[in-house]
């Protein structure tokens, strides 16, 4: 599952992105003692030990391509009250529009509009969708929507520009902010309060997975974005809600390096840097040491062989100081984050 965003409580999944982005690196050496460390003599896998790798720091970073899936998929999605669309042709089909026009770059530039730039969801949500040609849809409906969003800007932007579409299309809408899941998707199974609310794929599958069957349920998210859209789907309809078409852009977990190191070391993707260096410094929140699609799934599937590991934040500021500066080689960002720079 993905680390928590600041204003986030519980976790979505993670997953591969290929943004480049504004991070740093360290020397690859480690500290006696340090959590996640080894002694340099061998692989956590058991291969043969290479040459520590120096950090290039700088400002520019990339995200390194996760080629062997370690993370689950946390597609963008919209997710609607079942009722809602019964008698409805259109509503879908307007949000599956809005899908199609995004992915993980664009949803980085309308990050760093709002996050960066420090201009208004709306403003943002209403240059994007008459950018996207989005602003005078063929098809057309009625009737009251209000589209939810989460207490982050991401989420906000999302839902506005929803709103944006429908209120084009004809519709009433208007976008309300509820909170964190816990509080805004029983508002959407409910329906009366909230119809529509732009989600991620892997971790709305996981958070009905648990309410549905258990705290102790088999995952059902995964690597495999149409299969986790299956399980989601049918997840849904046991809580009253459907879903559009998932979106390419994904909010999920990614390892950056800056991309001074990367081009100095010709590195791209996490296996080429498993190939190419040892003695890494990896920052990231505490609970990395632990998590299986963090520090032991990084050590497990790709053979990256760590030297120390520094508690940090879940791909924060202090995780992306740290690059930038050099203390730590390897960070755990959000793909999406706004002061990543998208890919060339």
């Amino acid at each position: 599952m993905k680390f928590p965003r600041k204003h986030v409580s519980l976790p979505r999944a993670l997953g591969a992105a290929a943004a480049v982005v504004s991070l740093a690196f360290l020397t690859a050496c480690g500290e006696p003692g340090s959590a996640g460390g080894n002694d340099g003599g061998s692989s956590p896998t058991g291969g043969t030990s290479l040459a520590a790798c120096e950090a290039v720091p700088g400002d520019e970073l990339v995200v390194l391509d996760d080629d062997k899936q370690l993370q689950t998929v946390d597609n963008i999605i919209p997710a609607i009250n079942a009722a809602a669309v019964e008698g409805d042709d259109t509503l879908i089909p307007l949000l599956d529009s809005v899908s199609a026009a995004l992915d993980t770059d664009t949803l980085i530039g309308l990050n760093k509009a709002v996050d960066v730039d420090r201009r208004t969801s709306a403003e943002v949500a209403e240059e994007f969708v008459a950018d996207a040609g989005l602003d005078n849809p063929e098809q057309s409906g009625s009737g009251k929507i209000v589209v939810g969003a989460a207490d982050f800007a991401e989420s906000a932007t999302l839902g506005t520009i929803y709103a944006t579409v429908l209120n084009d299309a004809g519709y009433d809408a208007e976008v309300t902010t509820i909170g964190n899941r816990e509080a805004y998707l029983p508002a959407l199974e409910d329906g009366k309060q909230v119809q529509v609310i732009p989600e991620y794929v892997g971790t709305l599958t996981e958070f009905i997975n648990k309410d549905v069957n258990g705290a102790d349920a088999e995952p059902v998210a995964s690597s495999d974005l149409d299969a986790t859209v299956e399980g989601l789907t049918g997840l849904g309809e046991q809580v009253g809600l459907v879903f559009g078409t998932p979106s390419p852009a994904q909010d999920q977990n990614a390892f950056a390096v800056t991309k001074a190191f990367a081009d100095e070391n010709g590195v791209t993707t996490l296996s080429e840097l498993a190939e190419t260096c040892g003695g890494l410094v990896l920052g990231g929140p505490p609970e990395c040491t632990e998590r299986p699609f963090c520090q032991p799934g990084l050590e497990e599937t790709y053979g990256l062989q760590f030297a120390e590991f520094r508690s940090l934040d879940a791909g924060g500021p202090l995780t992306k100081s740290a690059l930038q500066q050099g203390e730590v080689t390897l960070g755990l960002v959000f793909s999406s984050d706004g002061s990543l720079t998208p890919s060339e």
